[in-house]
């Protein structure tokens, strides 16, 4: 997905009313919420819809069975601690999911959450967006994927006990840049494949 910010200043409780009024409508397109502010979400493109889906079907073959969902870029994800609201492109939730209300359509506690980098997206995606979700004690795993190359870029929360996080320091980055790797996503128990994650994705010279 593409971003841009709208100059409109919401409460999180106005934000919430507006795009589920907005959602049902598909000429009217959604949008993030960070800091008060809208951001709206315009459409994707043929690669990243591909890889947004390769991702998706992946992940929910190998999690049948297991007790986790997977969902693509229609639920929004909650960061209570700092009243902000996305919609990664896939997420991932194990256990029982949590939800802001009885809608359930704004999940509060995502494992893993991935996004597909566009031109628009990309330093949001890796730093207010990441910056935020971080702050999910129950998310255990960011990974951003490139469009226009091979390169995916994986995040995961350090296994160390300490009574508070170290900003910038609790994470383990790790990227990959050839087809024939494989990504491992350690705490659902998945592998995910490069050569899977950009199956049919053609790339520019």
């Amino acid at each position: 997905m593409t971003a841009s910010a709208a100059q409109t200043y919401l409460t999180p409780e106005e934000y919430i009313a507006f795009e589920r009024k907005a959602l049902p409508n598909s000429e009217i397109i959604r949008h993030e919420y960070l800091k008060g502010e809208l951001i709206a979400m315009s459409g994707a493109s043929r690669a990243h819809n591909l890889i947004s889906g390769n991702i998706f079907g992946e992940l929910r073959a190998q999690l049948r069975g297991s007790g986790c969902e997977t969902y693509m870029s229609d639920m929004r994800v909650s960061t209570p601690p700092t009243a902000s609201y996305f919609y990664p492109d896939v997420v991932v939730v194990c256990e029982d999911p949590r939800f802001e209300d009885d809608v359930f359509d704004t999940l509060l506690n995502p494992i893993i959450l991935v996004e597909v980098l566009s031109p628009s997206t990309e330093a949001y995606d890796r730093g207010e967006k990441f910056a935020h979700s971080r702050q999910l004690t129950s998310l255990q795993e960011y990974v951003l994927v490139a469009q226009d190359k091979v390169l995916v870029e994986h995040y995961r929360r350090e296994e160390k006990q300490r009574t508070a996080p170290i900003p910038g320091k609790d994470w383990i980055f790790t990227d990959f840049q050839e087809l024939g790797e494989t990504l491992p996503l350690i705490s659902i128990h998945c592998e995910l494949p490069l050569r899977e994650i950009y199956e049919r994705v053609t790339f520019p010279d």
